[in-house]
């Protein structure tokens, strides 16, 4: 008899709240339980809280850390991954499909133009490439060759509030996540189009995904299916959940 199909992405939330209890109850002191607001480890409400607590601390130190100027690493063609792995909150085989040349990009929020952006019109506008790494929160990481325009680029030709505190992506395979207006204008953040000089493949995010080397994986959405310039927090699909909303790498 096989074994019963897992259900990940059911399952995944709950696990990751184990695993931040888990952590909390080995690596705290009482002494540092009691800065916590009084803190039992007994009490899953109590532990939530200061998990809450120490991941908005944790936020505004990445913020504060962040520069625009400080660029990550690139890397040589021959350090890419080959395959680079497929990641998401569900198995490969169900990526979900949309025909490219019928595939228009959603703007909306504190912008001046909010009409639609097709895939041709965005190749109009300047492309940057870069090798950079890709930083799984899950200890895994892999070198990708990626080109796309920069987000910075596209903000100012939409006529973004740059102004405003965040940016925040919505995908067609239902996930969502947000980032703030530093990351969104920094020079390696990009709407990537092309992975290896072609077109994105579906297992990549096809026909786009946002690439952002000073983040975590988990703040790289693809299958892009909106963009929205807001000053309302928005959240994400696993900053939701428990995972840290700046996710820097």
């Amino acid at each position: 008899m096989s074994p019963p199909k897992i259900d990940r992405a059911g399952v995944a939330p709950e696990l990751r709240k184990l695993e931040r209890r888990l952590f909390l109850r080995n690596s705290l002191s009482l002494g540092g339980l009691s800065l916590l607001s009084g803190c039992a480890l007994d009490d899953n409400a109590s532990v939530e809280h200061a998990l809450s607590l120490m991941s908005r601390f944790t936020d505004r130190v990445q913020a504060l850390l962040f520069s625009r100027q400080r660029l990550a690493r690139e890397f040589d063609p021959s350090r890419i991954t080959h395959p680079f792995p497929f990641n998401a909150y569900y198995d490969e085989s169900d990526v979900r499909l949309v025909e490219t040349s019928s595939w228009r990009l959603e703007v909306s929020g504190l912008v001046s133009d909010k009409s639609p952006w097709s895939v041709a019109r965005f190749r109009t506008l300047p492309q940057k490439r870069q090798i950079t790494r890709h930083i799984c929160v899950e200890g895994w990481s892999a070198i990708g060759d990626w080109s796309g325009v920069p987000l910075s680029v596209f903000l100012q030709h939409v006529g973004a509030d740059l102004r405003a505190k965040y940016v925040n992506f919505r995908c067609f395979d239902d996930y969502s996540t947000s980032i703030d207006m530093a990351t969104a204008l920094h020079p390696q953040t990009i709407m990537a189009l092309d992975f290896g000089g072609n077109p994105l493949p579906p297992a990549y995010g096809a026909p786009m995904k946002i690439r952002i080397p000073t983040k975590l994986g988990y703040k790289n959405p693809k299958y892009l299916a909106s963009i929205e310039v807001t000053n309302h927090f928005p959240g994400g699909y696993w900053e939701d959940q428990g995972y840290d909303w700046f996710g820097g790498s």
